[in-house]
């Protein structure tokens, strides 16, 4: 039997706790591996939890115990939670985590540590919540050369820009049925300004492609710039608006991440992939393009990623697993100004100024003084240096 602690007894902790316990016959079954919930560590009193029995206050308890194996760290954050888990990994433990913060913050210094003490550091569900793309990447598609990997990986900002596409919504009336109904937070700034979407992008990159991606090298856009009037133009033309975290391999083996809304074709699946749902999408030169699908919070979902990875944990005892990546610096990463795209724009001014700018373009239509319009394939350098004549008030991405 393997001995297992769980950090933080909130809504990811408690569902792991619940699959964990309800499920222990069929892990065993198929995993041949018996796991037992012995700690559940929290500063808080929860008295009529099924799991008073097993809650400590003073994670020392758990580092102590020989006999915990695996701890789950669902605390999230790169404080205590960075703390707790470099102690356990020091002290022999595996550690398993939700917390897409730390390791993107974190990841390579977590690696190192776990290698150092022959165990692991496994995070599967801190990217697409239930949905299983870690592994997959590292195993499944090992064999592939991957050129590009982007998606929807923030279930708060779809859902917000599907009710604007499919109920008319304004973003604001959106935000806050989202809040109401528990997707977004109080504070819901890391989901609509891409935050969230760039911690997960930058874990994605750096599976994908080999080197520590970390978050303050990575350039990141929410949606709120994004309107209804832009929902419609996008609507007319044949595409809808999707916030998506992208990373491509850039010049010189550079990675190019990004975090942006972008104009996605209709007949796209990613571009079907509504309210919380996550999609991403991972092109290799083998496999060709693959998507994942499902979804991308939630309690059990989220759990469900985190037992899989308690399982393996448990299975490889005493080894450390071959998930490794090679740290990285600003110089690993490249800018976005290289890629090329058309543009959909929104700007104060009129045709024939735009097309002074742009050359070639498509008008769209007007809102107000504002002419709306795309854009020929041009690089993101050359489209600033033609966008600073114009006044733009938004400018998104056409993916094809």
């Amino acid at each position: 039997m393997i001995d297992v602690a769980i950090l933080g007894f909130g809504t990811v902790g408690s569902g792991v706790a619940d699959v964990l316990t309800e499920n222990v016959k069929k892990i065993k079954r198929s995993s041949t591996v018996e796991l037992n919930v012995k700690y559940i560590v929290d500063i808080r009193d929860f008295p009529e939890s099924v799991y008073a029995d097993k809650m400590v206050k003073d994670f020392r308890v758990v580092e102590s115990d020989p006999d915990v194996k695996v701890v789950v760290e669902t605390i999230g954050g790169t404080g205590v939670a960075f703390d707790f888990t470099k102690r356990a990994l020091s002290a022999g433990k595996s550690v398993v985590t939700s917390n897409k913060e730390l390791v993107a913050t974190h990841g390579y210094e977590l690696l190192t540590l776990a290698k150092k003490n022959n165990v692991n550091y496994l995070f599967e569900a801190s990217v697409g919540g239930g949905i299983p793309i870690l592994r997959p990447i590292s195993q499944c598609l090992a064999g592939n050369d991957i050129s590009e990997v982007f998606g929807i990986l923030n279930g708060t900002t779809n859902y917000v820009l599907t009710q604007m596409i499919e109920n008319n919504v304004e973003f604001d009336d959106a935000l806050r049925q989202a809040q109401k109904l528990g997707y977004a937070e109080a504070d819901p700034t890391a989901d609509i300004e891409g935050l969230d979407a760039c911690r997960k992008i930058c874990i994605l990159a750096t599976l994908c492609f080999g080197k520590h991606i970390y978050p303050q090298y990575v350039p990141a856009e929410g949606i709120t710039r994004v309107t209804l009037d832009d929902v419609a133009f996008a609507d007319k033309i044949g595409y809808k608006i999707k916030l998506l975290g992208r990373a491509v391999k850039g010049k010189d083996d550079k990675i190019i991440p990004y975090v942006a809304a972008h104009l996605l074709p209709k007949k796209r699946l990613l571009a079907n992939v509504s309210d919380v749902m996550n999609g991403i999408v991972v092109k290799g030169n083998a496999v060709g393009e693959v998507m994942f699908y499902g979804p991308g919070a939630g309690k059990l979902p989220t759990a469900s990623a985190v037992a899989a990875d308690v399982i393996d944990a448990a299975k490889h005892i005493g080894m450390s697993k071959l998930l490794f990546w090679e740290d990285g610096d600003a110089e690993t990463v490249g800018s976005t100004d290289e890629l090329v795209s058309q543009w959909y724009v929104r700007a104060k001014c009129q045709s024939d100024e735009a097309a002074a700018s742009f050359g070639t373009i498509s008008v769209v239509g007007s809102v107000g003084d504002e002419l709306v319009f795309t854009t020929e394939p041009v690089s993101g350098a050359a489209f600033r240096e033609k966008a600073e004549a114009l006044q733009v008030q938004a400018a998104f991405r056409i993916m094809v």
